[in-house]
This record gives structure tokens, sequence and C-alpha cells, in this order.
């Protein structure tokens, strides 16, 4: 393979041979599949979800005709229900879903423009690891609802202050999800980047970067929890201003009012847009990738 002597880049044929060694690994660690059709994978991802939430209901449904217990405290169903529908009706349940997702969609994104570059940093540089890492893992625990009292006084009663927080909590997990998934990197796959000239640029970007990519993925899901969370947080404590209204703006105002069915109304649905964006984002590419790399026991396809 022709090398460039006078520089430390890698031309387009070493670039070639790094993507070529990649497929090559991952062949050889695939699991054979049996071929199965689209109807039946999606048959397979929603029917037990669909099945045990029937059953939840209905177990739900049989404690309220036995127990009889007050309305306003344990409400039923069909009580749950009504509230959605009324929410549905009035445009408030579409309103709150569209805001929310608008946001934590454009806070993730954000978050992991901002997360990927300090990971790789963090993986790449031990000084800078060394300093920062502990840092970063602290901003990790530290429960993203602390944040609000400072972003509000920072920015206001403005939509900023849930961008804030929606970062703070994302952002530490997509970069420690980077770091834990470069450290389990074969050291083989660095020596044969050398080999091959790659600068460090390319050895991060080319080698590094796609060989972490199973451990950098389960970041990003953790940052989307994350993600998601802190925007309720945000939502439920920052009222008023600018601030859209939002599925936590929806929750708080079921609260102040006493309305129990609302507010175990609201919370179903902030439960099923998590779950959702689980089955149709993140599932589907966590299985191909897995699938591509070899790492999916076939009982899981």
């Amino acid at each position: 393979m022709p090398l460039d002597t006078r520089t430390s880049t890698v031309h387009d044929p070493g670039h070639d041979e790094l993507r070529r060694l990649e497929a090559g690994l991952d062949s050889l660690q695939a699991i054979p599949e049996a071929p199965r059709g689209a109807f039946r994978r999606t048959l397979d991802g929603v029917v037990p979800p669909i099945l045990l939430l029937i059953g939840l209901v209905a177990a739900w449904q049989v404690y309220i005709l036995i127990a009889k217990p007050r309305p306003d405290l344990i409400p039923g169903p069909l009580g749950v229900f009504a509230a959605l529908a009324s929410s549905w009706n009035s445009d408030r349940l579409q309103l709150a879903v569209a805001t929310s997702l608008e946001r934590g969609g454009l806070g993730f994104l954000v978050a992991v423009a901002i997360g990927t570059p300090i990971g790789l940093l963090l993986a790449e540089c031990r000084p800078v690891r060394r300093a920062v890492g502990p840092l970063l893992s602290g901003l990790q625990v530290l429960p993203s609802v602390a944040w609000v009292p400072a972003a509000i006084i920072w920015f206001g009663l403005t939509d900023a202050t849930v961008y804030f927080v929606i970062l703070m909590g994302a952002v530490p997990s997509i970069a420690n999800g980077l770091v834990s998934g470069v450290d389990q990197i074969p050291p083989q796959l660095r020596r044969v980047g050398t080999v091959l000239g790659a600068s460090r640029f390319e050895m991060a970007t080319l080698v590094v970067l796609p060989a972490a990519l199973p451990g950098y993925f389960s970041g990003l899901k953790q940052g989307w929890a994350f993600a998601w969370r802190s925007l309720m947080a945000a939502e439920i404590i920052t009222q008023g201003g600018t601030i859209g209204f939002g599925l936590g703006s929806m929750l708080d105002q079921s609260r102040v009012l006493a309305d129990l069915s609302g507010v175990l109304a609201t919370i179903l649905v902030i439960l099923f847009v998590g779950i959702l964006v689980e089955l149709v984002v993140f599932a589907p590419i966590e299985r191909a990738l897995l699938r591509r790399r070899g790492l999916m026991a076939t009982g899981l396809r």
C-alpha cells in the first residue's frame, strides 16, 4: 500500500484498508442468523409488551372492583383513560408531546455534538482524562434537577433554561460511554492503524471511534434517558415566561388541580414516549450494530 513518507497522513487506499480490516474482523465474529421477515420481527418486538400491558391493566381493574378505593386516591383505568381522552380532545396532549419531543430531541442532538469530542479527547489524552474524568463522572451522578435553580437565575424562564438542564444531564453520560467503549478496543487495532501510517486524528476517527461503537451507543442510550428525565424535571419546575407547554407542565398542572387521574395519565404518556423512542429509534440501531459485530445471541435477535 503506498504511503506518503513526507507527511503523516494516509492516502485513500489506507483509509480503504482500515475499513476492509474492520469489515473482515466483523465477519469473522458474526454469528449466522436464520432469515426472518420484517413482519415476524415486528411481532416479536411488539406483542410481548402489549400482552404485558393488557395484563397489568386487567389486574389494576380487578383491584379497583374488589377493593373499591377512593377514586381521588386510586383512580381506575377508566378514569385515567377518560383524563387522556379529555386532554386529547382539548389538544393539550398533542401540544405537550410535540413540545417535549422537540426539546428532548434537539437537546439530545446538541449533547451528542458536545459529548462526542469530549469523550474522544478524554480517551486519547491521558493527562486530560486524569484531570477531567473524575469531574465528568461526578456530573453524571449529580441529579439534573439540581441545575434548575441556577439555570433559572442565569437564563430566566426561557427555553434556554430547559436546554441547559438537558445538556448537563446528557453530556457526561455520552462522553463516559465513549470512553468506556474506547477502553474495550483490542490493542491490535491501534497497532494496525499505526502500521498503516494513521495520524492522531485519523486514528481517533477511522480506527478508535468505529471500534468503540458498541460502548459509545450504550452511552448514547443512557444519554437519551438522562436527557428525557432532565427535561421532565425542568418542565415541572420552570413554568411561565416564554417557556412552552410540555409534558412536565401538564403533569404539574394536574397536581395543582389535585387531579390524580390526570397525573397518572400524564405519567403514562411520559413513560410511553420514552418506550416508543427506545423501540423505534435505539433498538433497531443497536440490533443492527451488535449483529454486524457478531455480538448478539441468536435468542435475542
